[in-house]
């Protein structure tokens, strides 16, 4: 299933993005694809593919937009322990630059990119995130919950921290349904709880859980951390949930 590369009008430029979709003149639910912080490559858009087949419109832009075009830094073919931290080390000052102000009012821009898009369905949307996405994926249904539905986040970084806006003290205004699947060390058993604590005090439909045996970033098969078996239970955790929400099946 072939992408199209888009241009996202924003407040501060034009961010460019991918998106994925059936390509029979049909209209499908839209999924707002977060990336991790590796940026816009060939795995995300076979990932967008993926579930795109199975009957969504996915957009996934790229959130370092105002450094320029993806890739913004040339990504390695495949990211091992040798050359990650020199990989990390000019990617981070990016991660730490997209303040929670900035995304939010990104978001703003992608979501009515996505809802205006003649190839999406009337109603509500997903928001998927993966690494430093799932916690922006939170934000953006916290800010925006008339919009945004269901919300995935996986091997998620910063979902619970000692800022004012960290994303578990914002879940009083999630209306969307969630999960969240984290590897192992992603958070603290204390963290969990302080994270299950916010969800269940905020009233929200929710799941997460620990995937077994996974390392951060289990999802991206061009890193060591892959795990086929991480792979396959987010995707059996992620299309039931837009299934229900999204209205298909």
């Amino acid at each position: 299933m072939p992408t199209k590369t888009l241009q996202i009008p924003t407040a501060d430029g034009r961010a460019d993005a991918f998106a994925a979709f059936p390509e029979h003149g049909e209209r499908h639910p839209g999924v707002l694809l977060y990336m991790d912080a590796i940026g816009l490559r060939p795995v995300l858009e076979e990932m967008a593919c993926e579930l795109a087949g199975h009957g969504y419109y996915v957009l996934v832009p790229n959130l370092f937009y105002r450094y320029g075009p993806a890739p913004v830094v040339e990504v390695p073919e495949f990211i091992g322990h040798e050359n990650r931290a020199e990989f990390f080390g000019h990617l981070m000052p990016m991660v730490h630059a997209l303040t929670p102000d900035l995304a939010l009012r990104d978001a703003e821009a992608y979501l009515d990119f996505l809802t205006g898009r003649p190839e999406v369905s009337a109603g509500p949307v997903g928001a998927v995130g993966y690494c430093m996405g799932g916690a922006l994926a939170l934000r953006t249904a916290a800010a925006y919950p008339e919009q945004v539905a269901a919300v995935a986040g996986f091997h998620a970084g910063g979902l619970v921290t000692d800022a004012p806006d960290s994303p578990h003290r914002i879940a009083a205004g999630l209306t969307a349904q969630v999960h969240l699947g984290l590897a192992e060390h992603d958070l603290t058993p204390e963290g969990i709880a302080e994270l299950g604590q916010a969800l269940d005090a905020a009233g929200v439909d929710y799941t997460c859980e620990v995937y077994p045996g996974t390392l951060h970033g289990f999802t991206m098969a061009d890193t060591a951390a892959f795990s086929p078996a991480g792979m396959q239970r987010h995707w059996e955790r992620l299309l039931p949930l837009l299934g229900r929400t999204l209205g298909k099946g």
